[in-house]
């Protein structure tokens, strides 16, 4: 069986995280979520995949080449254009055969999940309950098979929503080729899939572990969850007098020097220098080449590579970009002083504690304080003794 993954979107609304980089290349626990989504179905069984990519093409492949890596084969397929989901399933036809499975490139799933999922018959759609379901398709369901969809109301008919994860056999092809353009100007795969609903074809299948990655914040949940499942690898050297607790993998060259006290489930790159005197907290993900120095503070964020944060810096509940720099004293906060939900540009993280989006490249100067909830375009520059706040576009000079 082939598995089929969307993977060539942009990922608007993770920007600046996606400036240089596809959204799904985005790392959660140190490997990109478009690498744990491939393993899951991998673990399932299955060993041949169909990447679609587009936007940021070039890091795709040059990561996951042909998947001799992972003892898989990936053939790619490029979306010129971004026209649509059914545009980009229509794409793969001819290099799958029989039953596949199709997912977006975007969320987590589990591999046992999708063993119980490829054991069905085509055509099934898989589906997951949220708190929160006007923000993605909402499906109506009977007897075992779907009976509505709708997207994205304001005024949902039930809490479950589809989750972007389907059994397909070679049917659906004449399906997508027939539809036509959406109001929104895309061809659409929901508009294939309510054929098959008025038929009272589609299946319906439970995800019991589901995790989108919708906003820059869901990376730290995403982050949270995989972080508490790690099974815990020290290849670096770690010096006397540093304390560990938990589980916590450090990547081959790291150097953990004397004073660090590190709480997991955390995970450290390749070739990083911590400390000494660094303290780093559950839930951090720190990736490769990366500096943590002398009496700087992590806790719960994810940090890309190449990024320094030498000296007396606090970072909390945070997701910062590659080949940063961290001025001396400089600390983003995470917790407003009413202890209330915390928004960014006016939209609610679900989250009393969320400090910062930092995209690449961005430069803080000594003494700098970033409020709750703001985003930092990448290749900013931040003179010292800045406060920062709200949204602030790539490479704006902000002056004290």
């Amino acid at each position: 069986m082939e598995c089929v993954i969307l993977a060539a979107g942009e990922g608007k609304r993770m920007r600046p995280l996606t400036g240089q980089r596809p959204k799904v290349m985005l790392p959660v626990a140190n490997r990109p979520i478009l690498e744990h989504l491939m393993v899951a179905a991998a673990e399932a069984g299955i060993k041949k995949f169909v990447f679609v990519v587009g936007y940021g093409e070039r890091e795709i492949r040059n990561y996951f080449k042909n998947g001799k890596a992972w003892n898989v084969s990936i053939r790619y397929v490029t979306q010129r254009q971004q026209l649509g989901t059914s545009d980009a399933l229509k794409a793969t036809e001819g290099l799958t055969s029989g039953k596949f499975l199709l997912m977006n490139g975007d969320m987590i799933v589990s591999a046992s999940d999708l063993v119980t999922l490829c054991e069905m018959d085509a055509p099934v759609m898989g589906i997951h309950r949220t708190d929160h379901p006007q923000d993605f398709g909402v499906v109506t369901c009977e007897n075992g098979l779907i009976t509505g969809l709708e997207e994205k109301s304001q005024h949902p008919k039930s809490d479950l929503i589809n989750a972007g994860v389907y059994l397909f056999d070679q049917t659906i092809y004449p399906l997508i080729n027939a539809v036509g353009l959406s109001s929104r100007g895309e061809y659409e795969l929901t508009d294939a899939l309510d054929l098959m609903i008025r038929e009272g074809q589609l299946a319906a299948h439970p995800l019991k572990v589901w995790l989108d990655m919708g906003y820059p914040w869901d990376l730290l949940d995403a982050n949270t969850r995989l972080l508490s499942v790690l099974s815990p690898v020290q290849e670096g050297e770690v010096e006397d007098g540093v304390t560990i607790h938990g589980a916590v993998s450090i990547g081959a060259g790291t150097v953990i020097k004397a004073g660090t006290y590190i709480e997991g489930p955390c995970v450290i790159g390749k070739d990083c220098k911590i400390g000494p005197h660094a303290y780093i907290r559950p839930g951090t993900a720190v990736g490769d080449r990366c500096h943590i120095g002398h009496s700087s503070e992590l806790k719960n964020s994810i940090i890309m590579p190449e990024t320094k944060i030498p000296h007396f810096n606090y970072l909390g509940d945070s997701i910062v970009g590659s080949g940063c720099n961290f001025g001396a004293g400089t600390k983003l906060a995470n917790v407003r002083h009413d202890h209330g939900i915390i928004k960014v540009c006016g939209r609610s993280t679900g989250r009393k504690k969320f400090g910062a989006i930092v995209g690449d490249n961005v430069q803080f100067g000594i003494n700098c304080s970033v409020n709750v909830g703001t985003v930092i375009g990448s290749d900013s520059n931040i003179a010292p003794h800045s406060f920062v706040e709200g949204w602030i576009e790539d490479k704006t000079n902000i002056q004290s």
